[in-house]
Formats: C-alpha cells, sequence, structure tokens
C-alpha cells in the first residue's frame, strides 16, 4: 500500500491490491514514524469487503486517545502496554467468534473457558499484569478528555515554531494525527542532530522506526532516516520552546 505525499495512506492503492486471495489486512492506528493517523472504519470496510481480516496495530496510538474496538469494527487488534506508561507486556483483542473458529497451538490439554486462556503460554507474569492494571487506571485519572487537549496544544505549539531551516515530513497540523514528529535539519544528517540535541538534554531518536516502505517513499532511505521527537501529556510548554530554540540555532 503506498501513501500519499502528505503520508497519508492512499486507501485508492489498497483498494485496487485487495483481491479474493486477501486473507488479512495488517495496518497501524498511527504511524510511529511521522505520526499520522489512519482511517480505521475505512480500511476495515475495504478488507472486510474482500473478504479479509482487519489486523489492526495500536502500539503507537494507544498513550495518545482511548480505544474503542467495537467502533472500530476490527477483527483483532494488538497493543502493549509499554507505549502507555506500564510494561512490557503483549494484549491482544480478538473477535470472538474468530477466536472460537482459531485452533490454538499449544500442548494439550489446555482450559477452552475462558476464552483467551486457550492462546496463553502458561502461568501468566503476575506482576506485569498488575503494572498493566495500575497504568490503565492511571490513565484513567487523567481522564482522556484532559490528555488529548493537552497532547494537541503541545503539537500546535511545535508546528507553529519550527523554524525555516526544518523540514517537516507528514502532516502541518493536528488534524489527522498524533503529536509524533519526524523532520530533518538543513545540512546537518539524522545522526548528528539527535546526537546534538542528546547532549543538550532532549530524547529524541533518529532512523527508521521499522518503516522502511515510508523512508523510502520521502526519500530518507539513504539519508538516515529521520529525527524524531514526540509529546505525551507530561510535557510541557517550556520543553517545547527549548526544543525549538535549539533547533533554531542550528545550522
Amino acid at each position: 500500500m503506498d501513501i500519499n505525499e502528505d503520508t497519508t495512506l492512499d486507501l485508492g492503492d489498497l483498494e485496487r491490491q485487495l483481491g479474493d486471495r486477501t486473507r488479512v489486512v495488517a495496518f497501524p492506528v498511527a504511524s510511529n514514524a511521522v505520526g499520522t493517523l489512519t482511517d480505521v472504519r475505512r480500511i476495515v470496510d475495504l478488507a472486510h469487503r474482500a473478504g479479509a481480516l482487519a489486523w489492526a496495530d495500536a502500539v503507537h496510538f494507544a498513550p495518545h486517545a482511548p480505544i474503542d474496538v467495537a467502533e472500530l469494527g476490527v477483527d483483532v487488534l494488538i497493543c502493549s502496554p509499554y507505549k502507555f506508561f506500564g510494561p512490557h507486556l503483549g494484549i491482544a483483542y480478538g473477535r470472538r467468534e474468530l477466536a472460537e473458529s482459531w485452533r490454538p497451538y499449544k500442548v494439550r490439554p489446555a482450559p477452552d473457558r475462558p476464552l483467551g486462556k486457550r492462546f496463553e503460554t502458561g502461568t501468566q507474569a503476575y506482576e506485569l499484569l498488575a503494572g498493566f492494571v495500575a497504568a490503565v487506571e492511571y490513565l484513567e485519572s487523567l481522564g482522556w478528555d484532559d490528555i488529548t487537549a493537552w497532547e494537541r496544544s503541545l503539537g500546535e505549539r511545535f508546528l507553529a515554531g519550527l523554524p525555516g531551516q526544518v523540514k517537516l515530513h507528514g502532516l502541518e497540523t493536528m488534524d489527522g494525527r498524533v503529536p509524533t514528529f519526524a523532520f530533518s535539519v538543513d545540512g546537518i544528517s539524522a545522526e548528528e542532530t539527535a546526537s546534538r540535541l542528546g547532549e543538550r538534554g532532549f530524547a529524541v531518536w533518529w532512523g527508521n522506526y521499522y518503516a522502511l516502505e515510508v523512508m523510502k517513499r520521502l526519500g530518507l532511505e539513504d539519508e538516515g532516516g529521520a529525527v524524531r521527537v514526540g509529546f505525551v501529556h507530561y510535557n510541557t510548554p517550556d520543553e517545547v520552546d527549548r526544543l525549538l530554540a535549539e533547533l533554531a540555532r542550528m545550522e
């Protein structure tokens, strides 16, 4: 599936590629490389029309907004609490009738009820599950309305203050994205930019973020990828301003 110039998915290209041999359409809810959201309902509809499963990766989306699998209409959704301030742990949702139809690859005997138990590998890591519950309760205590509003304000502040020598790769407003931004600084490699920012106390990344085709489409495959920075609910306007000031000084 191709992407458009603004890094949104080319859903027309996706539709052209689907056929009666398609079994699974796997896609991210939000790009971990450039922050762009996908039109989940549209992708789900296209997948189902082709007789395929709609399989969503919500890992990068999870810390930024609530997830309602019924509203999204997905067949399978995977995630991990490590992205929303919890431990490294795998989470998988599957439609009940779909999960009931699957034969688990697991040594017998294995309980069939509760349904999810069929796919577990043995004794659970209860200390990680406790951390998972605590992370959910923490987010609930903050409230998603406040989280999304605050992150949007930080993202808008960052976008409005980008200096001229910084090229943004992705959507130029907060509409249709999460506050994750990929950028390049004119005349400076992604690695050097990230190193300089790191020396000044900014935790940023550089590279392709496993999004090889995205970087290729953006012409960054041979440039070491892009620098990535993201904001979440505990970041502050002062941190955004200090980052912008450092970028402005780069030459």
